[in-house]
């Protein structure tokens, strides 16, 4: 049986980190109708676009690279990432006092690896697959004698992204749903851990890019496995894989998946900055898509408002105007 998370492993994270994450705000952006427009339902923003470093990432990396012995930390931190938990790792090690490296993807965009260098990182390359930079980290990682910190594969960073679900109850008590994307599985792990073990009631949907639908092909296969990818410009999903440790905590806690196009996500990007006035990138609203599309065939459940998290807002300016002009 695999070790899942506890709700006082969450807890703990959030004491660890309130020195560092903030609490992100709870925004409504409007109601959505449900059950063939019978019923309005509010969609809440969960906004960690506004978070430290401009993504959720922070949670998770700083609840573990904290928690490592002194004399571990002190040698440096090393991860590989697609950009927002590379800036994580960036702007933890800075806070510790530590050296980092950060291995990105060829693809990674200009804003991220900017970010990361700006923070003191030394910044490496590696092909386009999480699987390519995990390989190139592990060998860094032995050569320079640094301790690996990974994106999502791990029950610490799991525990600190699951902070996000501790304080969207506190926030909104009457919450019915929530939609949280996925890629390894490390946010929707805590988020789905968080909410469920609190509130079995509240509704949980993973949502993922069709072009790299890994979690969706994982749960048919009952395990873990390896799909190609095809490239879309949600960058910070992009996991071909999902963790051996998250896997267990979506099929235990996650009541829905489901999977969202680039055309849908770029129209939920102008839906965010025409009415709620929040500037998201691809991945942070992915979620809002599949809220909208819920709301349009009536799917949302009437009994409380829903919650889209909103995971980052580090998009590169030019890409973003560009994604507003779409039609």
């Amino acid at each position: 049986m695999p070790e899942l998370l506890s709700l006082d492993d969450i807890r703990a994270a959030a004491t660890r980190i309130a020195c560092v994450a903030r609490v992100t705000p709870l925004l409504e952006a409007r109601a959505l109708s449900a059950w063939g427009g019978s019923t309005a339902v509010p969609l809440l923003l969960k906004c960690e676009n506004l978070q430290v470093g401009g993504a959720f990432k922070i949670r998770g990396a700083y609840n573990m690279a904290s928690g490592l012995p002194e004399s571990v930390r002190r040698r440096g931190l090393l991860t590989y990432s697609s950009g927002n938990h590379g800036l994580a790792i960036a702007l933890t090690a800075r806070l510790l006092g530590v050296p980092a490296v950060i291995v990105m993807p060829t693809t990674a965009p200009a804003v991220k690896v900017e970010g990361a260098r700006a923070l003191g990182a030394d910044v490496l390359f590696e092909g386009t697959t999480t699987i390519e930079r995990k390989a190139r980290a592990e060998a860094e990682a032995e050569r320079r004698g640094l301790t690996i910190v990974p994106p999502f594969d791990h029950l610490q960073i799991a525990a600190g992204q699951g902070t996000i679900g501790l304080e969207i109850l506190e926030q909104c008590p009457t919450v019915a749903t929530v939609y949280v994307q996925m890629s390894g599985g490390g946010l929707i792990s805590g988020v789905a851990t968080a909410l469920k073990r609190s509130r079995p009631s509240v509704c949980v949907v993973g949502v993922e890019p069709v072009g790299v639908a890994r979690m969706t092909a994982s749960l048919a296969a009952g395990h873990p496995v390896t799909i190609p990818i095809t490239p879309g410009i949600a960058d910070g999903l992009l996991a071909v894989r999902p963790g051996e440790v998250t896997f267990p905590h979506v099929q235990a806690f996650v009541d829905r998946v489901v999977t969202i196009d680039d055309g849908a996500i770029v129209s939920a990007l102008q839906w965010l900055f025409r009415e709620a006035k929040v500037v998201a990138e691809p991945s942070g609203a992915i979620t809002v898509a599949a809220a909208l599309a819920d709301g349009a065939a009536g799917r949302l459940d009437p009994r409380g408002p829903a919650v889209a998290v909103i995971s980052g807002g580090n998009v590169e300016k030019d890409a973003f105007a560009k994604f507003l002009t779409l039609a």
